[in-house]
């Protein structure tokens, strides 16, 4: 029973810090160079 209390607080408590931490930082603040509007040579 403590076991499972243990799991379930780290795991509910993952989820909350994952859903702060996208809320104040929904995307990254800069992007490495490339992507989809980099022309590739054939």
């Amino acid at each position: 029973m403590t076991l499972m209390l243990v799991v379930m607080a780290v795991i509910w408590g993952g989820l909350v810090a994952s859903i702060t931490f996208l809320s104040r930082r929904p995307e990254a603040a800069d992007m490495p160079p490339g992507g989809e509007d980099t022309q590739v040579p054939d």
